[in-house]
């Protein structure tokens, strides 16, 4: 079955693929009046918080499978509050989604990387990571790989998180929907700093997330269709090697926070299927 599907998408390759740098051609601005901004001749976006709005852009094609790479500099000084959100979705009830959320926190201490997958509208499965660099001193690469057989995240190329598809043992995975990119800077100050106990400071306002040098090697859903350029078919089979293992292992011994998978009390009937495989 997999690989009749993935061949179902190769039959549509074409020469080339709308990944590119520009985010005037890639990326619009959706909500946030001027507080979002695309400059230095569309290489450039950024995105901004005040105390009546924040702000967010999504990308104005869909993609199904593929790897997408976005460098981000994150919220400097006192971003207690904030949220930096930077996702792929689909839409309807029924969604699948792939998210990083950069949880802001007061000046000195770490920033917290919330990640989750929906699949068929169900999420639920959180894993929380600190960083071990200042992601607001310069740019760092975060990428999604998306295939049908695993989703991986990754920062400057070292795996944080990996989801495999277990459908075979009825765990849902996101294969069925096309999704675009999202990002959005907004305020959350009820959860996200220290669950909430850390308030946002509107005196440090306006905040303001940046982001350049979009990539996607993936494939773009359109009118029905599925095409996928040639650099996107190498991605299509891609996963883990031992090198990039041993640095997910060094990851999440060293800098993960939260594991859903070791919640026992939020599962008191016991913990999620995916759980129960360890590896």
């Amino acid at each position: 079955m997999a690989i009749t599907y993935l061949l179902n998408l190769f039959s549509n390759i074409l020469n080339s693929n709308p990944a590119s740098q520009n985010f005037q051609q890639d990326l619009k601005i959706t909500w946030g009046n001027d507080r979002g901004k695309i400059v230095d001749n569309g290489q450039i976006m950024t995105l901004t918080l005040d105390n009546f709005s924040g702000s967010g852009f999504e990308s104005n094609f869909e993609y199904h499978f593929g790897k997408i790479d976005m460098q981000i500099k994150l919220v400097p000084g006192n971003s207690a509050g904030t949220v930096t959100a930077y996702y792929l979705s689909s839409v309807g009830d029924n969604h699948d989604e792939i998210d990083y959320e950069f949880l802001g926190n007061i000046s000195g201490q770490p920033y917290t990387v919330h990640t989750n997958v929906y699949a068929g509208g169900k999420g639920d499965r959180e894993q929380q990571f600190h960083l071990w660099f200042d992601p607001t001193a310069d740019f760092h690469t975060y990428s999604f790989l998306w295939n049908p057989q695993t989703v991986i995240f990754s920062i400057d190329e070292t795996p944080i998180r990996e989801f495999k598809n277990r459908e075979s043992i009825g765990i849902p995975f996101p294969k069925t929907h096309a999704m675009r990119l999202y990002s959005s800077l907004w305020n959350a100050d009820d959860w996200a700093t220290q669950g909430g106990r850390v308030k946002t400071d509107w005196s440090q306002a306006p905040f303001t997330a940046a982001y350049k040098n979009f990539k996607a090697d993936a494939c773009v859903r359109a009118a029905g269709r599925t095409s996928c350029g040639p650099q996107t078919v190498a991605w299509m089979t891609k996963k883990l090697d031992g090198l990039s293992l041993n640095r997910l292992k060094w990851v999440r011994r060293n800098f993960m926070i939260y594991n859903y998978c070791d919640d026992t009390k939020r599962f008191p009937q016991g913990l999620p299927k995916e759980c129960q495989v360890r590896e």
